[in-house]
């Protein structure tokens, strides 16, 4: 009887110990990646602007109706795609993340989760995140699938995309850049109607913001033979890719405010007065920085300073300015 008691309480941490591991592969830090245009494509579907004013769909079934598709896809585009993305990644980058020092204290790497668990896990997470899309709506589980997809392409030889400069950026900055701004609108209407200018803006912008990523493991990927883009070009040329792609996405918005298409008009000031700020930021910060400690704080800094022109416009778009 003592045996099987202490038996269970043996369990019982391990099972914990699995659920907290899962937890760290999915890296919950990562989720507002998505997460972000997720809620700027859900603010597209509902409201638009009709002859220059401020339009709400109106809701059906009440407030509780209208937000149980929201809340469910945040745990879609949140929690399950990330998992079933990054334990497939994990799976299949193992001798590569064993070289990195970043990677040091990983499940996979300290041997607390096997491979064969990352892939189930992988497997589990992606079919989770397409049935609960599916009582969404089949447009909503339409692209959550091409996220998947993208994330298996991305990770699983012999195609595996990580390892093809150009489109390892692709990949990701169609994936967040743009499917997740789909996401959230198809999680509340079809796509007709979805403004592409704004899949267009969102690409450019996961664009230079995935290619400093690919720096922080510039010398880890070397010494792995993974030939992503900061490899292939150096960290230098990955830098100019990503800084062409951020004034892109910068003159971008200027220009679709000044049109007021998507963008009110009434932002055109704002959008810019940030535009130039936020390149030079993006060259100050980024321009020089190797380091992953660098580059991450890089990135925090440019990332906040672009919350900013993006905030007006949602407090524009939605008429509380």
């Amino acid at each position: 009887m003592r045996a099987h008691q202490t038996d269970r309480r043996a369990v019982v941490p391990c099972a914990w110990r699995v659920l907290l591991d899962l937890w760290l592969i999915a890296r919950p830090a990562i989720w507002l990646v998505s997460l972000v245009p997720f809620y700027v494509g859900h603010l597209l579907a509902t409201r638009w602007l009709v002859a220059g004013q401020d339009a709400c769909v109106p809701p059906t079934g009440g407030c509780a109706a209208a937000a149980a598709p929201v809340l469910t896809g945040l745990v879609v585009w949140g929690p399950l795609v990330w998992l079933a993305a990054l334990a497939i990644n994990d799976a299949f980058d193992l001798d590569g993340d064993r070289r990195n020092p970043r990677k040091e204290d990983a499940p996979l790497v300290e041997g607390r989760l096997g491979v064969r668990g990352a892939l189930v896990a992988a497997h589990l997470a992606a079919a989770g995140a397409l049935l609960v899309a599916l009582t969404v709506r089949p447009a909503f589980a339409l692209v959550t699938l091409g996220f998947l997809v993208l994330g298996w392409l991305y990770s699983v030889p012999p195609v595996r995309l990580k390892d093809r400069p150009g489109f390892d950026v692709a990949t990701n900055a169609v994936g967040v850049g743009g499917l997740a701004l789909l996401a959230g609108w198809t999680v509340v209407r079809p796509l007709d109607g979805f403004p592409w200018a704004m899949a267009v803006q969102g690409v450019l912008v996961a664009t230079a913001l995935y290619v400093p990523t690919t720096v922080t493991d510039y010398k880890a990927d070397l010494a792995s033979g993974y030939t992503t883009i900061a490899v292939r070009l150096g960290p230098r040329g990955a830098y100019r890719i990503g800084l062409a792609a951020w004034t892109a996405a910068c003159a971008g918005t200027v220009a679709l405010a000044a049109a007021g298409h998507v963008f009110p008009q009434r932002t055109l000031w704002v959008q810019a007065v940030f535009a130039p700020l936020l390149v030079w930021l993006y060259h100050r910060y980024l321009g020089s920085a190797r380091g992953p400690g660098e580059v991450v704080h890089g990135l925090v800094v440019v990332c906040w300073a672009f919350l900013v022109p993006y905030l007006a416009f949602a407090l524009a778009y939605t008429g509380v300015l």
